[in-house]
């Protein structure tokens, strides 16, 4: 049998195979609030047969985005536009919906990246950011203006009061977003963050503000529904966060309730530098893994049913996350159960799509047309 397509638990959480579809920012948005593209976007990849649907890393403010064109859920209006969305792809959904919350930090008041993704100009539809230190990105751009106590303070709420929302809106799980160089992994690295007060400096101190902002959340997210934090095992930069701070940070996190690490990397700096392979990440998740015993999800460059199956099948990760492969082809899961030999679940519109090899790819179904 597939380790692949077996069943996996989060709290009340339970999915139906081990395939999770990564959160995608589509920078798509108009003011924050979903439109017809995340329709057809999240609609189509409801279909997918994956485990679970992460929605796109969505900003708690307007500050918070990374582009004007990103996602948000930070008022009664975001909120609105993405119940219709939810409302109408949860007509025909086959997978539990979650979300990724997330604050750019420093990294905000970008253009999209087909618009070059470079920091925009505060004249040219830019806003003024804002991180744990007046640290730019990059050495030409200019500097994020270092958060005050009142700052530290907003921001956990908003936080909160988009976790609040995205349980009003159904939302089955939670992650927060503290990788790839946005506020919560600028807290953690060294590169980003050198404040002298409670939150930098030691590692204890630079884990503080995203530990709290984890509590603040699980707080207010009912029991049944499982949160995990996204993070980023190492900066792949000299003197930045490593594995081991982020083996310690899981530890911390999953005495605090966390449900799972999903484990992606880099993003603070670019002086980074990736080795870039077929599942170059692994390696982390299962560090973390293994040594904070916290349920993982493995992420970057899987591609293959295959490389995806020897992940789970040899205790790597609990999960894996594929996301490139699934905007290619919405019916990944599809193929993956296929060449496994597994079995998923399709609606009855297609089910006379399964190639010969595979007849019972969509379980004991039966189409007679006339």
């Amino acid at each position: 049998m597939s380790a692949l397509f077996q069943p996996f638990s989060l709290r009340g959480l339970t999915l139906e195979n081990r395939i999770v579809i990564s959160p995608m920012c589509q920078y798509s948005a108009d003011n924050g609030q979903a439109t017809a593209w995340h329709h057809t976007h999240l609609g189509s990849l409801s279909l997918s047969g994956a485990g679970l649907l992460m929605i796109e890393a969505t900003a708690v403010s307007p500050e918070g985005r990374i582009t004007n064109g990103c996602l948000g859920l930070w008022d009664d209006a975001t909120e609105a536009a993405l119940e219709r969305t939810l409302a109408a792809i949860r007509q025909n959904a086959l997978v539990p919906i979650g979300m990724q919350i997330a604050h750019a930090g420093r990294k905000a008041s970008s253009a999209r990246p087909w618009e070059g993704g470079a920091l925009l100009a505060l004249d040219a539809g830019g806003w003024e950011t804002m991180g744990p230190s007046p640290l730019p990105q990059r050495p030409e751009e200019r500097a994020p203006r270092e958060m005050t106590d009142a700052d530290l303070a907003r921001v956990r709420d908003q936080f909160v009061d988009t976790a609040r929302r995205a349980v009003r809106l159904g939302l089955s799980a939670i992650e927060l977003h503290a990788a790839h160089g946005y506020l919560l992994h600028e807290f953690l690295s060294p590169i980003a963050n050198q404040r002298t007060d409670a939150y930098g400096g030691s590692r204890e101190n630079r884990m503080r503000y995203p530990l709290e902002i984890f509590d603040a959340v699980r707080a207010v997210v009912p029991d049944n529904i499982p949160v995990g934090v996204r993070v980023s095992a190492t900066d792949w930069v000299e003197g930045g966060w490593a594995p081991e701070d982020s083996v310690v940070f899981a530890q911390a996190l999953r005495a605090r309730g966390c449900d799972w690490i999903d484990a992606s990397s880099g993003g603070v700096s670019p002086l980074q530098q990736i080795p870039l392979s077929t599942g170059y990440q692994v390696p982390f998740a299962e560090k973390i893994r293994n040594e904070a015993d916290i349920p993982t999800i493995a992420v970057g460059l899987i591609n293959e049913a295959h490389e995806a199956e020897a992940i789970v099948a040899q205790g790597r990760a609990d999960l894996v996350a594929v996301g490139r492969a699934f905007l290619y082809n919405p019916h990944w899961a599809w193929a993956a159960a296929a060449e496994l030999g597994a079995t998923v679940k399709a609606p009855p519109q297609y089910w006379r799509a399964f190639p010969r090899h595979a007849k019972n790819l969509f379980g004991d179904t039966h189409f007679g047309a006339r």
